[in-house]
C-alpha cells in the first residue's frame, strides 16, 4: 500500500518519519498526473509544490495555524493531504471539489482564492486579528513569483513589513518572474541565514555588547548586522524583502524536504514578519510539464503516457482563437493600434498577435489596473490600445476603467473573454458581471457578438470610434467557423439584426444567446406562436429605431442574456 493512503488528514501525515516523506511527495505526484489527466486543471505549479505542501504539513498544525495559497494553482497537494484525497478525481467537476482554495469545502482552506495577489493582504488581516484577540496561532501566506507582479501583493507586504505582526510569507519562485540567484554563494549565504547557530550567535552577541556600553554596544551590532546584510543582499534578493520590514531567508532548494522542514521549523519559533523564498520546478516529476511549463500552466484532459489532449480538437475554432486571428488580419490592414494583456497571452489568443506583431505587444504582467491606466496612457497619444482581458479579471480594474479610461473618453477597446458561464473554473472565473458594470460606466459602448464572423466586424468598428468601446464572448468553441476575417465589413454602430421576424411576442438574445433564441421560437412556431428574434449584438448604445418597432407589433419583450439579473441588459 502506499503511504498516501494512509494519509487522511495533516495528523497522520505527522506520524510518518521525515525520511518517508520524499516517497509520499512521489506518491502525490502520480496521484496528481492521474487524477487531472482525466479532469484537466492547473497542474504545472501544484507538480511544483509538492514539497512545500508536504512541509507545511508536517511542520505547521493546520487548520489551527493559517496556511493562505495565492491564487490556488499551487494548491492541489494541500487538497490531497487535507482530507480530499478520495474526492480528488472529482476535482473541477459538477458537484465535486473546487480547481481553487474554498472556506465551505474544507477548513483547511483558510482563506478563498482565484484571483492573483491576495493571500498577503488577508494573512495580514488573520494576523491583526489573532493579536487583537489574544490568540496564539502561526499565519503563513503561500505567493507564486507570477503573483509577484501584482500590485496587491506589494500593498500587503508594505503594510506588514512595517508592523510587528507574527506573519510568514513564502515565495514560491518557479523562475517565471523573478531572475536566477547567483550560484554558489547564493546557496551558501542561504545555508548560513537559515543556520538556528548562527542566528543564536548574532543574537548573543548582541546582548553581549549591549552590555558594554550604549555607544560602543551600539555600534558594534549595527556594524555587524550592517555588514551581514551587505554582504548577504550583494548576491541575493534579500536586499528587497529586507527594505520591505521582512527578514529575509534563502533562496531553498523547494525539492529537498530535510532542508524545507528544516528551515520552516526554524522560521516557525521566530516573531515579526520574515520570507522564506522557495525555488521549485513548474511540473516538477512529470517530462511534458518540465519541458512546456506554459502550456502545462493549466489545461483540458490528456493521456499521462502521450500528454496528448484526451479530446482531439475538431470542429469550429473557439471564440479565443477567432479573436486571436480577426487581430492578425486587423494588424496586417492597419498599425495604428496596439494589443495590451496581463500575463494572459496564450489563455486569451493575443499570443498569436504577439509573434505576428512583436514590437505592438504588452504583457504587463498580473496588474490588471495597470493594463488599463497603461492603455489610457497610449491612447492620450494617438495609439490605440486594444485591451485583452478575462471578464472576471477586469472586475479587478473597475476604478481605472471610469477615473482613467470613461471619464476622459479615451478610445481604448475592451475584449473580454471568458464572458458568461465557464464551467469547470468555478465561481471565482464566472464572467456574469461585466454586463452590469460595463453597462454602468459612463460614455462605454456594450457589445458582444454573435458569431466569430461578427467578433471580427465588432473590432473593425471598435477600431473606429471615437471613445471606450468593450466587447464580450464567452470560453467555448464559436458556433461555426468564420472563414476569410479579411473580407468581413464593419457592423454599423449601434444597430440591432432582426434574425426573424414575427409577431406575439420578440426574443431579444445577446451575443451567444442568439442562437439557443433562435431554436426556441422554432418550438414557439410549433405551437402556434410567432416570435421574433433579435441579435442584440449593441447592449449599449440599443438600436431605438428597431426597439420602436418590436414594441409596436409584439405585445411581450423578452430579453436572453448569460449574466446575473441584476441590472443586467
Amino acid at each position: 500500500m502506499s503511504l498516501l493512503a494512509g494519509i487522511q488528514s495533516p495528523e497522520d501525515l505527522k506520524r510518518l518519519r521525515r525520511d518517508q516523506l520524499p516517497e509520499l511527495a512521489q506518491d502525490i505526484r502520480d496521484r496528481l498526473i492521474q487524477c487531472v489527466s482525466v479532469t484537466g486543471g492547473h497542474i504545472g505549479a501544484s507538480l511544483g509544490c509538492v514539497e512545500l505542501a508536504v512541509a507545511l504539513l508536517y511542520e505547521f498544525d493546520s487548520p489551527t495555524d493559517k496556511v493562505l495559497w495565492d491564487v490556488g494553482h499551487q494548491a492541489y497537494a494541500w487538497k490531497i493531504l487535507t482530507g480530499r484525497n478520495g474526492a480528488f478525481p472529482s476535482l473541477r467537476t459538477r458537484g465535486g471539489i473546487s480547481g481553487f482554495l474554498k472556506r465551505t469545502e474544507s477548513e483547511h482552506d483558510a482563506f478563498g482564492a482565484g484571483h492573483a495577489g491576495t493571500a498577503m493582504s488577508a494573512a495580514f488581516g488573520m494576523a491583526t486579528a489573532r493579536d487583537l484577540q489574544n490568540r496564539d496561532y502561526k499565519v503563513v501566506a503561500v505567493v507564486g513569483d507570477g503573483a509577484l507582479t501584482c500590485g496587491l501583493s506589494y500593498e500587503g507586504m508594505n503594510n506588514a513589513g512595517h508592523s510587528d505582526r507574527d506573519v510568514i510569507l513564502i515565495v514560491n519562485d518557479n523562475g517565471m518572474s523573478i531572475s536566477p540567484n547567483v550560484g554558489a554563494i547564493s546557496k551558501l549565504l542561504g545555508s548560513i541565514v537559515a543556520n538556528p547557530r548562527a542566528n543564536r550567535l548574532r543574537e548573543h552577541v548582541k546582548k553581549l555588547t549591549l552590555k558594554l556600553g550604549d555607544v560602543f554596544g551600539h555600534g558594534v551590532v549595527d556594524f555587524a548586522k550592517n555588514l551581514e546584510e551587505s554582504v548577504k543582499n550583494l548576491f541575493s534578493p534579500g536586499m528587497f524583502f529586507e527594505e520591505m520590514g521582512f527578514r529575509y531567508f534563502g533562496p531553498i532548494d523547494g525539492h529537498d524536504l530535510d532542508k524545507l522542514c528544516e528551515t520552516l521549523a526554524f522560521v516557525r519559533n521566530m516573531t515579526g514578519p520574515r520570507v522564506i523564498h522557495v525555488l521549485t520546478q513548474k511540473g516538477k516529476g512529470f517530462t511534458f510539464a518540465e519541458e512546456n511549463q506554459e502550456k502545462w500552466h493549466g489545461l483540458a484532459a490528456y493521456d499521462p503516457l502521450t500528454g496528448e489532449a484526451r479530446k482531439k480538437t475538431s470542429g469550429p475554432p473557439t471564440w479565443t482563437q477567432v479573436y486571436g486571428d480577426s487581430l492578425v488580419a486587423l494588424g496586417r490592414e492597419r498599425d495604428d493600434f496596439v494589443v495590451v494583456t496581463a500575463a494572459m497571452p496564450s489563455g486569451t489568443g493575443t499570443n498569436i498577435f504577439q509573434r505576428a506583431f512583436p514590437d505592438r505587444f504588452f504583457d504587463v504582467g498580473i496588474a490588471e489596473g495597470h493594463a488599463v491606466t497603461f492603455a489610457g496612457g497610449l491612447a492620450t497619444q494617438g495609439v490605440r490600445p486594444v485591451c485583452a482581458i478575462y471578464s472576471t479579471f477586469l472586475q479587478r480594474a473597475y476604478d481605472n476603467i471610469i477615473h482613467d479610461i470613461a471619464v476622459q473618453r479615451l478610445p481604448v477597446v475592451f475584449c473580454m473573454d471568458r464572458a458568461g458561464l465557464v464551467g469547470e473554473d468555478g465561481q471565482t472565473h464566472m464572467g456574469l458581471y461585466d454586463i452590469p458594470y460595463m453597462l454602468a460606466v459612463p460614455g462605454m459602448t456594450v457589445t458582444a457578438p454573435r458569431d466569430g464572423r461578427e467578433l471580427m466586424g465588432l473590432l473593425r468598428t471598435a477600431l473606429d470610434h471615437d471613445g471606450p468601446f468593450c466587447t464580450r464572448y464567452p470560453r467555448d468553441k464559436a458556433p461555426a467557423d468564420p472563414g476569410d476575417l479579411a473580407t468581413v465589413p464593419k457592423v454599423p454602430y449601434g444597430s440591432w439584426d432582426l434574425v426573424r421576424p414575427g409577431r406575439d411576442l420578440a426574443i431579444l438574445a445577446v451575443g451567444t444567446m442568439v442562437d439557443p433564441a433562435v431554436e426556441a421560437a422554432e418550438h414557439l412556431a410549433a405551437e402556434g406562436f410567432e416570435p421574433a428574434v433579435v441579435n442584440c449584438r449593441f447592449l449599449k448604445p440599443t438600436d431605438d429605431v428597431m426597439l420602436e418597432s418590436l414594441l409596436l407589433t409584439c405585445r411581450t419583450l423578452v430579453v436572453v442574456e448569460e449574466g446575473v439579473v441584476t441590472n443586467g441588459f
